[in-house]
């Protein structure tokens, strides 16, 4: 086993007898950094006709064919819209992820897991190209979301329920930056109030926001710049397609208002901050802080367990947590085995009693059916006697009818007889 010391902190830089080289080395990795494509996802999350696709093209100084959406969605989906952007020597592949039917259904309920489960499955897939034993994540296409614009619709009244529960489930997951659309249609004053009443109800509810960095003792100005736009969030902003002297401009009967004028909203410092001075902050924020944070979690679940033992080197250490997960699987199995063994005899008890109180039921039935079938035949002997005693009666009687009938008709002849008898003699 081969050990290494490590050097001491703080040792004093040692100067060179003469020229090494390797002082080129920025230089040299400023050209390996240009050869390469750079990638920027931005997930815009507001209902529709509120200005998402607007503010992008304001904010990219690009018109995008994006198609619209309706407000008849039955349910929230994912539309994604990618781009090759350059500006100088620099190639930008930008997606822009819209939420298509957000906010627009009666029942709102499942509309932030729709989001959620996008925003995981990204990083599911960087994941799964990382662990590949043949990777290459210097040409992978990187698919996590580097940017969620929040867009608040510009109402003076604070943030709706569907609002908060949305930026709780994401504020861990992305760098959340919360923007007030349109927000030419209130007043400075309602918008300072309701830029208050946000940041409120965001710290009531825990929701963490992106904060720009603060920590570059190097750049002064960038850190100055920051702490002001740290001030400014929710950014205040305006889009437009429309140009005028090749500025963008939002005309109305009472005035103009132009996007590009920090006196009439914030879009300046809102681009300059997350365009032109922390883009590169916000990647690696996602990478270092909230792609991380899914590896952990991600990882124990796969099976992948960090070794406490230092000594142990890659492949001892692979070999004992394939040995680990052998031996749990199989402890699985057999309970597996074991539960179902046991749910099979009391699946065979309970049909066994079923089967028993069946029996029972019918034995019992068919005791009542003969029981009820001999009190029938009695019943029916009964009623045959009855009848039969009925029919003599009914004959007797038709009997002495008779003979009561032909006495009485004898009886009128010998009278008839009598009569004429007793006619002749006179």
């Amino acid at each position: 086993m081969v050990t290494t010391e490590s050097a001491p902190v703080g040792l004093p830089a040692a100067k060179l007898n003469g020229p090494v080289g390797f002082f080129s080395l920025p230089d040299r990795a400023v050209q390996h950094v240009l050869s390469r494509d750079f990638y920027f996802n931005i997930m815009c999350i507001g209902e529709t006709g509120i200005g998402k696709s607007t503010l992008m093209s304001t904010l990219f100084n690009r018109d995008f064919p994006v198609k619209p959406n309706t407000h008849f969605e039955k349910s929230v989906s994912i539309q994604e819209h990618q781009e090759v952007l350059t500006e100088s020597n620099v190639t930008l592949n930008l997606k822009i992820i819209d939420t298509c039917g957000y906010g627009d259904q009666l029942s709102t309920e499942t509309s932030s897991d729709v989001l959620v489960k996008y925003v995981e499955d990204q990083f599911e897939k960087y994941l799964e190209e990382e662990l590949r034993i043949k990777r290459n994540l210097t040409f992978f296409p990187d698919p996590r979301v580097h940017l969620c614009l929040y867009f608040i619709r510009p109402s003076g009244h604070g943030l709706r329920p569907l609002d908060l529960i949305t930026m709780k489930k994401l504020h861990d997951k992305v760098n959340l930056v919360p923007v007030i659309a349109k927000s030419d249609t209130i007043t400075k004053e309602e918008l300072t109030t309701f830029k208050d009443k946000i940041n409120e109800e965001l710290k009531a509810n825990g929701i963490d926001v992106y904060e720009f960095p603060l920590d570059d003792e190097a750049n002064e100005e960038l850190v100055s710049d920051n702490c002001e736009a740290n001030k400014m969030v929710p950014f205040a902003v305006v889009a437009s397609h429309e140009k005028i002297k090749g500025q963008r401009v939002r005309v109305y009967p009472w005035g103009t208002v132009n996007i590009e004028n920090e006196e009439h909203c914030d879009f300046k410092v809102f681009r300059q901050s997350v365009i032109n001075r922390n883009m590169f902050d916000l990647c690696v924020t996602t990478n270092e802080l909230h792609y991380e944070a899914f590896r952990k979690r991600k990882l124990p679940k796969m099976g992948y367990v960090a070794s406490t033992d230092a000594n142990l080197s890659f492949t001892e250490t692979l070999e004992r947590e394939r040995a680990r997960v052998t031996s749990d699987l199989q402890r699985r199995e057999d309970e597996m085995r074991a539960t179902f063994i046991k749910r099979v005899k009391d699946k065979e008890t309970e049909l066994q009693a079923a089967e028993q109180a069946l029996t029972n039921k019918y034995n019992k039935l068919k005791g009542e059916l003969e029981i009820k079938k001999l009190e029938l035949e009695d019943e029916r002997s009964k009623l045959d006697t009855a009848k039969n005693e009925f029919e003599r009666a009914q004959e007797e009687r038709r009997r002495m009818l008779e003979e009561q009938a032909a006495a009485a008709a004898l009886s009128s002849s010998n009278s008839t007889t009598a009569t004429l008898g007793r006619s002749k003699k006179k």
